[in-house]
């Protein structure tokens, strides 16, 4: 288990930002010119760390298969700017390859920043392989991986049933325990759109009851919305049964 300490950033309300979090994707109509990728390819592997950093940043907005490889060559360079950068390229150029390397470097870092990237990719790759380690990073890393674990694993969604079953019970843990308000509204969030891919069957309804559970009680206002629109968003009737009956009294 990490210790909230890790990086002496503990300011839930800066969540551990990292500095790629304020990079704006490049569009067609953006000013800032579009790197090339052949020369950021190239760049991928000079040897001077600030280069390297600033090449795999580059292809956290290009969408280019070839880099990938590189990118998960980077993941445990010696510069923690290089792998969190490469970390976030992954995330945009995903790639069945690039599980196992993200899950190592994932258990491996002390770097948080890495490690949030890292869980960020982890979700993009959209493979039952990240199930386990997002789970284990909901319910053991720091707050600012964990918001981010809560959200990754609702990618869940698209891999299968089977995958969208075993990742219920840590984001249902962690919307009832974590002592965070901000990943208990993801884990809401992510629970909600779960739900969507599920029969009406005993997971199901475990869900709902939690995300009633979170909306009846939970004294954070946030955390309530954010089980609001999930339970709406899903249309159970015992849900909507609940808000009505709620909100006709005045509570909400």
């Amino acid at each position: 288990m990490y210790d909230e300490d890790d990086l002496s950033l503990l300011d839930v309300e800066v969540e551990l930002i990292s500095p790629l979090d304020k990079i704006e994707p490049l569009t067609e109509e953006s000013e800032v010119p579009r790197p090339d990728p052949d020369e950021m390819l190239v760049l991928l592997k000079n040897p001077q760390p600030q280069q390297r950093m600033l090449a795999a940043r580059a292809f956290c907005d290009i969408e280019d298969a070839r880099a990938t490889p590189h990118l998960i060559s980077l993941l445990t360079d010696t510069c923690p700017l290089v792998r969190v950068s490469a970390a976030y390229g992954i995330g945009r150029n995903p790639n069945a390859e690039a599980v196992e390397p993200l899950i190592v470097q994932l258990n491996r870092d002390w770097n948080g920043y890495v490690r949030k990237g890292v869980v960020w990719a982890l979700g993009n790759c959209r493979d039952r392989r990240s199930l386990a380690p997002l789970a284990d990073a909901l319910r053991t890393d720091i707050s600012a991986v964990r918001l981010w674990a809560a959200s990754a694993l609702a990618q869940m969604a698209e891999v299968g049933y089977e995958t969208v079953i075993g990742a219920m019970p840590p984001l249902i843990e962690a919307l009832v325990q974590d002592p965070v308000a901000a990943v208990r509204s993801n884990c809401a969030w992510t629970i909600g759109r779960l739900c969507r891919e599920l029969p009406s069957n005993v997971v199901y309804a475990t869900a709902i009851d939690a995300l009633i559970q979170a909306f009846a009680e939970d004294q954070d206002l946030g955390v309530r919305e954010d089980a609001k629109s999930s339970l709406l968003g899903v249309g159970d009737p015992r849900g909507l049964q609940l808000i009505e009956t709620l909100e006709q009294e005045g509570w909400f």
